[in-house]
C-alpha cells in the first residue's frame, strides 16, 4: 500500500506489469506458440510472455519508445514482431 511505488499504480490501475527475463529470445516464442497447441500448458513463465505479446497482437496500434537497450527493449520489439512490427518506433 506504497503510493511511492510504481506497482502499487499499476496495480491500482490495472495496468499489466511483465517480468520477462526467462522467456528471453526464441525459447520465449517457442513457449507462447506451444500455450496456443496446446492449450492445457501451463508454465508460468509463459503467462507472462503469451500476456505480452497478445497486448501486442490485439491492439489497434503500438508504438515504442527505446531508451538505452537490452531484455526490455528485446521483448517490445519482439511482442511488436508477432504483429509484424510497431506502428511507431523511437
Amino acid at each position: 500500500d506504497n503510493e511511492e511505488s510504481v506497482l502499487y499504480w499499476a496495480a491500482k490501475n490495472d495496468i499489466p506489469v511483465f517480468c520477462p527475463a526467462l522467456t528471453d529470445g526464441s525459447v520465449g516464442d517457442m513457449i507462447y506458440f506451444h500455450s496456443y497447441k496446446r492449450p492445457g500448458f501451463v508454465l508460468d513463465i509463459a503467462r507472462d510472455i503469451r500476456g505480452i505479446n497478445d497486448l501486442a497482437v490485439q491492439s489497434y496500434a503500438t508504438g515504442q519508445l527505446i531508451l538505452g537497450g537490452g531484455l526490455v527493449k528485446h521483448h517490445t520489439c519482439n511482442a511488436n514482431l508477432m504483429r509484424n512490427g510497431a506502428d511507431y518506433s523511437v
